[in-house]
């Protein structure tokens, strides 16, 4: 919209002003960060603007509380930070966010546009330094800039494949004065609409033609269901055609273990059964996934006797790593709806009958140790709600959560699948809480990762959110440590803690409730009493430290070639 020169009913914002109503104007009601002398003019314009701010305790928490929100609503949330250490704080999350597909916009503040390039006090080339790890970035060169730069962000980050977009503001463009329309805000519109891609006809009647004409098709789901909010269509499509489903770690919640038609997680974590079963399809359709390391094992052999259909947003996921018979670039939303008429009816008797007989000859079992993370993670699976939001860290917890909770509802598990970040599920939870009010929040966390963003703990107990912390203590990096125990002939260096804090204390300290389960009590009965009250919660839970994650794929094998079972004990 051009700007109005005319002194008759102007308004005059300067840079940082203009940039908060430009955020208003996208519907921005939290934004999380921390103020520094690059990015005040941009504080003292947000203190009266009526958006909430939340002062993280790290700018990579703020990145991850700007995370949680967007990964439990599917909207873009805002994250602020000042000059050269704060905004290379903000990397690893800006990295995570583009790893696993999640709309955030960061803002940082930038030394005055004179000094760039001098090496000036907390100068730092943020705008190099993120091209590689966001959709998109601006450095803001002029204040009229902003008026494109703002809505194109959110735009960028939404459109297609979500992603991070990283926005430098020099203090002089922050400092600087713009006149505008009094009706400016007024007329400009709230959100850009977004463009769908066309489908191709011939495209659509060749993908139905493989799923009628397959025996044995199975789907592997990912995150691109849940971004697209297409769950209800793969629902649809799998009662339709009776084709049973297999959830990445990301995909985890589009679809309901209760089903019938439900696989599991495949891959290096995975069920055995589900690995077998894949093996075994004629056919994948693959729907938003990647084809990464951690799903597909030795690429060679995976699925090996199948066609493959893929269909992604993403044109860069087509063909990498797996060759499909087909590959369509498309929203998925938009594709499943179109393709759903040309489906036809198939109950697949003979099929769904096999895929029992493997289930039960490769049971899932629990192992019969009720002090055990598999029985306490299943545990808080059945005394949470349907739509509890559910955040991990990276490590042993993370793999036992994804096998044992079971998630019933999308956007209720958050997790950094692809970067694989520790130190991400107190912030992540705390966003989460902060963008869903009602619902329970739960952190599951290991020793090794929680450390690192412990510090967000103050903030848990400023805001006094309901989020339950559970800490599984072993004195160790515990999957470093298994991988080893497993592959590296028991040399167990640099993985297990020779000290150890209490974590409990320092829990306390902070002012958050704090607990240790033992085998000696009533498991079930605390874990309610812990789960139904509305505080803050921190939990420790002391297990062994040879407990492994099992079934596992050694590294450079086959997924058929995954070794131990969910039953068997793994003790060094």
């Amino acid at each position: 919209m051009p700007v109005n020169t005319s002194k008759e009913k102007n308004m005059k914002l300067n840079g940082a002003e203009l940039t908060i109503h430009l955020l208003k104007n996208q519907g921005i009601k939290i934004i999380a960060g921390i103020p520094g002398g690059a990015n005040l003019p941009l504080y003292d314009a947000l203190s009266r603007s009526g958006i909430r701010h939340i002062l993280a305790r790290h700018e990579q928490g703020a990145g991850f509380i700007a995370q949680g929100m967007a990964r439990s609503t599917g909207k873009t949330a805002v994250c602020f930070a000042t000059s050269g250490p704060g905004a290379t704080n903000l990397v690893t999350a800006i990295a995570d966010a583009r790893m696993d597909s999640i709309p955030i916009i960061a803002i940082t503040g930038q030394i005055p546009s004179a000094l760039i390039g001098t090496d000036a006090f907390q100068e730092i080339d943020i705008y190099g330094m993120t091209i590689p790890i966001t959709k998109h970035n601006f450095l803001v060169k002029k204040i009229e800039d902003l008026l494109n730069v703002i809505p194109e962000s959110f735009r960028i980050a939404e459109e297609g494949r979500p992603g991070p977009v990283l926005i430098d503001i020099p203090k002089d463009i922050q400092t600087a004065v713009i006149d505008l329309p009094d009706d400016y805000f007024l007329k400009s519109s709230c959100k850009i609409k977004t463009e769908i891609l066309d489908l191709n006809r011939d495209e659509m009647l060749s993908a139905a033609g493989m799923i009628n004409n397959s025996k044995k098709p199975v789907i592997i789901a990912g995150g691109g269901i849940i971004s697209s909010n297409s769950s209800f269509l793969l629902r649809e499509l799998t009662k339709k055609n009776s084709i049973p489903v297999a959830l990445s770690l990301m995909g985890l919640g589009c679809f309901s273990p209760d089903n019938d038609l439900y696989l599991g997680m495949p891959g290096m974590h995975g069920k055995r059964y589900t690995n077998n079963l894949l093996h075994e399809a004629d056919l994948i359709i693959a729907l938003g996934i990647r084809f990464d390391d951690r799903l597909t094992g030795k690429p060679e052999n995976f699925c090996a006797n199948a066609e493959i259909l893929q269909i992604d947003i993403d044109k860069s996921e087509l063909n990498k790593i797996k060759t499909s018979h087909l590959s369509i670039q498309a929203d998925l939303k938009t594709a499943l709806k179109y393709i759903l008429p040309l489906i036809e009816d198939n109950d697949r008797t003979c099929w769904k009958n096999f895929i029992q007989k493997s289930k039960n000859n490769n049971p899932s079992l629990v192992p019969d140790q009720p002090f055990s993370p598999f029985n306490i993670i299943s545990s808080v699976s059945n005394l949470t709600d349907n739509d509890a939001i559910i955040t991990t860290d990276v490590g042993q917890h993370q793999m036992w959560t994804a096998q044992y909770f079971k998630f019933r509802s999308p956007r209720t598990l958050l997790t950094s699948g692809g970067l694989g970040t520790m130190g991400f599920g107190l912030p992540a939870a705390i966003g989460a809480a902060l963008a869903n009010p009602t619902k329970q929040i739960v952190c599951f966390t290991g020793d090794g990762s929680f450390l690192m963003n412990i510090q967000e703990l103050a903030l848990l107990k400023e805001l006094n959110l309901n989020v339950k912390i559970f800490l599984f203590k072993n004195n160790s990096l515990g999957l470093v440590r298994q991988q080893q125990e497993l592959f590296f002939n028991k040399n167990y260096f640099a993985s297990k803690f020779e000290y150890n804090p209490e974590f409990t204390k320092i829990a306390s300290a902070f002012g958050i409730a704090s607990f240790t389960l033992s085998n000696s009590g009533n498991i079930t009965s605390d874990l309610k009493n812990i789960l139904n009250n509305k505080y803050p919660a921190f939990v420790e839970i002391p297990i062994e430290q040879q407990q492994n994650v099992f079934p596992i794929v050694p590294p450079g094998k086959s997924n058929s070639e995954m070794i131990g079972d969910y039953y068997e004990k793994h003790y060094s």
